[in-house]
């Protein structure tokens, strides 16, 4: 399977008292779709996965693959403390008909690369499914480093990575040595990076409420091979990426932002609270002057 183009970590959207609001959940899956993203991932860090138990997880993925109703792909996440579970989701996702999984080193016990690579490996003999792998040692603790990918070579499950260290250093490593692994951008602020050492697709969760301006840089330049041109677009879409990669309240605006294209997102579930009104309205300006300088970048060609 190839990863290319824009994957949505879709927002789970709650009610105000955190019960999953559908209606709004199929506004999202219709606004992802027309706005030209490549495929959709349930269970995502941006979903609020964590925060959910193994039912609602169930729930929503099969939720997600209906409302798609066959028009991108479908990608689950796995993500679970404990091996035997993230098989149990896996065994989820194939059973509903998904066409990949997502698999990241389990969080807070701090694996070794032999025992990430272990891990990965028994999830994928359990249902040897394509599998996008998800570094993010922010959350997670730890590198899938060397002997991580070097091992998980072994199957051609393992097709893609979604590489979130914000270490550039781990870009060139994998774009060099790894290429048979289909290199997706995880740090939003570096989506220009990683285009430029050829990866093909962008795992953003902006796309969640601003789908145009992440498939218009994807465009530019995967599509077009257009580098001047994608660096007007990452210029526009640069104050946004700061905000997400380093303002500390991520989920929270990815809510707002896709409430305000008149979707109610609602509040994320406790520990995290919802932005507060200096934190929205800074938010607001700086979208609504990143959509202004891509559509006319977009508009002029240049």
């Amino acid at each position: 399977m190839q990863f290319e183009g824009i994957w949505t970590p879709i927002v789970t959207p709650y009610h105000a008292d955190f019960s999953v609001n559908e209606e709004a959940l199929a506004e999202t899956v219709e606004l992802l779709i027309a706005g030209g993203v490549h495929g959709i991932i349930s269970a995502g860090t941006t979903g609020e996965y964590y925060a959910q138990d193994f039912d609602e997880r169930v729930w929503l993925a099969e939720r997600i693959k209906a409302l798609i109703k066959g028009r991108v792909p479908l990608v689950v996440g796995t993500g679970a403390l404990r091996t035997e579970d993230s098989i149990a989701y896996a065994e989820m996702a194939r059973r509903i008909g998904a066409d990949a999984i997502l698999v990241a080193t389990p969080p807070y016990s701090v694996p070794t690369g032999r025992e990430i690579a272990l891990h990965a490996l028994a999830i994928d003999r359990a249902v040897d499914m394509p599998v996008m792998l998800y570094n993010y040692p922010g959350r997670m603790g730890v590198n899938m480093d060397e002997e991580t990918l070097d091992r998980l070579g072994r199957s051609p499950n393992f097709c893609g990575i979604k590489e979130s260290s914000g270490d550039i250093n781990r870009l060139h490593l994998i774009a060099r040595d790894y290429p048979h692994l289909g290199l997706l951008c995880g740090m939003d602020d570096q989506a220009l990076e990683f285009f430029a050492w050829g990866a093909r697709g962008w795992v953003c969760a902006g796309s969640n409420f601003a789908p145009e301006a992440h498939v218009a840089l994807y465009q530019a330049c995967v599509v077009e091979g257009d580098f001047t041109k994608g660096r007007a677009i990452m210029s526009a879409m640069m104050p946004l990426m700061r905000v997400l990669e380093q303002g500390g309240k991520f989920i929270q605006c990815i809510k707002h932002g896709l409430t305000m294209r008149g979707i109610d997102a609602g509040p994320p579930r406790k520990p995290l609270h919802p932005l507060n009104k200096d934190d929205k309205r800074a938010l607001e300006e700086v979208i609504r002057t990143m959509n202004t300088a891509v559509a006319a970048i977009t508009e002029t060609g240049k």
